[in-house]
């Protein structure tokens, strides 16, 4: 990148130009520290926020970014969103090469319109302006400007100077104009670690430069810990004209039951009747929910529907019974109805899903993507997923697990966390019956066993045609046993433990290697975990084991006629801070053979110094994982 660079200045030196360009734009004018390990830079952006009135606010934007390859395509930034709500009033953008020369130009007309929700959405008026460039050079520049008005302030944008990997940042600027004096809350995080300094004492402005970019390092916690973020909420605050108020979660939360959420319950008498007989003659609460949950899975599917007051009112009960579907808070809502006809107490839930995130539980403001159910049960909190035709009562798997969430009660927000599947609850158990013949071939018998996140991560195949289930279990989970053929399969879904089996019996041809007079084998056949962490001359980041886990493989493999059990290696065991691994292989009898692994990974925040132990504890692994033994030819 510096050679380029070098080259870009001394063309520019050595020309004489007969067009009009801007020396600012050129890519030489970037620091040299600022193009190490970045895929763009942020040359300038800067995002003034104008608080008119608790219904009315005024957002604009300057953006300026180089791009230095397709990788940093995606950091340009160029769009703005709106909405029955959100005008935009003023769009433009423009293109330059690498020496200046403006090459593009956007008015508001030319921008792609297009809707911003995906293709499993129903019906939503949440649309996007974007440019669509294509580059014929690198690097280039976008400069793009814009300015929105919207009179729901519940949304005020965070400040993200650095908002990912790989891209430094010259300037960047934040500004709040609030003439009215209207109370706001802020929150700060990791400012102090970054070239970033509060303009002025007075009001909220704030302005960063020079931040080099930031290089990915794998096994990490997550950027948003590491990066430099501000938050900014209105004590009194607009959603779609519906005045709000939230200085803390418990007012937060009585604010979103009475507005969004009461009075929209109702069921028919013919429905009322439906679910009261479903449970007639069962006493206890949590056995009434799993019947209710069941009718909810086999009645209603999932479709996005983002309407409401800005995508957070749910549809009503009656709705969603008539249809047939809902999104996210529609479903929840449609089985809380359910539930409270039975007499069962349960409440909205907002949570961050997929990635795993907490609502932050020292600010209250508008947060979360997703809605799931919550059951109080005396304290033994029970979860419900809602949008799910498949998972178990109870079960939220990897989706939600392990975060805090926002419970919506008529007395107000509570903050609770989600349950946690952790290390040894994350079981794999592995048993082969295997035959190994003269030829090197095997059959064997499989059967693996998974619970918790594992089985989480497999109970969607039992929806898999047996094409697919086949290409699963040759391409993906054993892909490493080359000629492997399946002969059978039976998958058992057993939700009431949730548990998932899999019975398999396959071959693999020419498995075993013929040398000499020795047949040799690798001993673990079916479960190889051989996975170790990228090496780094220098950490700067500490180590993140993100999801623990236990597998537990037994096989016992017979041998051929005309071969004997010689030389076997030694137990092997492992305890770290970062968990345990034990292997042995055992002489039954003359024709027979025993495998045993254990491993356990730890879930875990470990100090950068961690990380080079970490890494040889995995390569220890590895190498057992590919053990070879050698039978002997009579």
């Amino acid at each position: 990148m510096r050679n380029k660079i070098a080259c870009l200045s001394l063309l520019l030196c050595c020309s004489l130009f007969t067009y009009a360009q801007d020396l600012s734009l050129t890519a030489i004018g970037i620091p040299p520290e600022l193009t190490k390990d970045a895929n763009a830079v942020i040359r300038e952006n800067y995002i003034e926020i104008n608080l008119e009135a608790i219904n009315e606010m005024v957002v604009k934007e300057r953006r300026v970014t180089t791009v230095f390859n397709k990788l940093g395509n995606k950091h340009v930034g160029a769009y703005a969103s709106y909405d029955n709500d959100t005008k935009i009033t003023k769009l433009s953008a423009k293109v330059y090469n690498a020496i200046g020369k403006e090459v593009k130009k956007y008015s508001k007309s030319k921008f792609t319109d297009v809707s911003a929700v995906d293709g499993g959405t129903l019906y939503s008026d949440s649309r996007v302006k974007y440019i669509d460039y294509t580059p014929t050079e690198y690097p280039y520049t976008i400069v793009f400007e814009s300015e929105y008005k919207t009179s729901s302030t519940g949304f005020i944008p965070k400040w993200y100077p650095q908002s990912s990997y790989y891209v430094s940042i010259q300037k960047s600027e934040y500004k709040i104009n609030n003439p009215l004096n209207l109370e706001t809350r802020v929150k700060a995080k990791n400012l102090e670690d970054f070239p970033i300094k509060k303009v002025s004492e007075e009001g909220i402005h704030y302005l960063a430069e020079n931040m080099p970019a930031i290089e990915y390092e794998r096994n990490s916690i997550d950027f948003s810990e590491i990066s430099p973020n501000l938050s900014v909420a209105l004590n009194q605050f607009t959603l779609k004209g519906v005045p709000g108020s939230g200085t803390d979660w418990k007012e937060f939360g009585k604010w979103m039951n009475a507005k969004l959420i009461q009075g929209r319950t109702e069921l028919t008498p013919s429905t009322i009747e439906k679910v009261k007989s479903l449970v007639a003659g069962i006493d206890n609460d949590v056995e009434k929910a799993k019947k209710i949950y069941e009718f909810v899975q086999n009645k209603t599917r999932y479709i996005s529907v983002q309407v409401g007051i800005g995508g957070w009112e749910p549809i009503a009960a009656n709705e969603v019974d008539k249809l047939g579907y809902g999104d996210c808070k529609g479903l929840t809502n449609y089985t809380k109805a359910l539930l409270d006809v039975v007499g069962v107490e349960s409440y909205h839930t907002l949570v961050y899903a997929k990635n795993r995130k907490d609502i932050d539980k020292d600010f209250s403001s508008i947060q979360g993507n997703h809605m799931i159910l919550n059951l109080p049960n005396n304290g033994n909190d029970v979860w419900l997923e809602c949008t799910s035709q498949t998972l178990p009562f109870g079960f939220v798997g990897d989706f939600t697990d392990n975060r805090n969430v926002l419970v919506i009660t008529p007395e107000g927000g509570i903050i609770k966390r989600t349950p946690s599947y952790q290390n040894e609850t994350n079981l794999q158990t592995c048993k082969a019956n295997i035959q190994l013949d003269a030829n090197g071939n095997i059959e064997a018998d499989v059967e693996i066993s998974s619970k918790g996140v594992q089985y989480d991560d497999k109970y969607h195949i039992e929806s898999y045609s047996k094409n697919d289930l086949e290409k699963y279990y040759k391409s993906s989970r054993w892909s490493y046993n080359n000629n492997l053929e399946i002969k059978s399969t039976k998958l058992t879904n057993d939700k009431k433990n949730v548990i998932f089996t899999e019975n398999i019996t396959t071959t693999v041809a020419d498995y075993g290697s013929i040398t000499g007079n020795e047949l040799l084998l690798r001993v673990n056949i079916f479960n190889r975990d051989t996975y170790v962490p990228k090496r780094y001359r220098t950490r700067n980041y500490p180590l993140q084991i993100s999801r623990g886990y236990k597998d537990v493989d037994d096989f016992t493999i017979t041998i051929p006629e005309g071969y004997n059990i010689t030389t076997l290696p030694p137990k092997y065991e492992i305890t770290t801070k970062f968990g345990t691994y034990s292997m042995e292989v055992k002489k039954v009898d003359d024709k027979t053979l025993t495998y045993h692994k254990s491993i356990l990974i730890k879930e875990g925040t470990f100090p950068k110094e961690d990380y080079k132990l970490y890494r040889k504890f995995r390569k220890r692994i590895a190498k057992q994982e590919n053990l070879r033994i050698a039978l002997q030819k009579l």
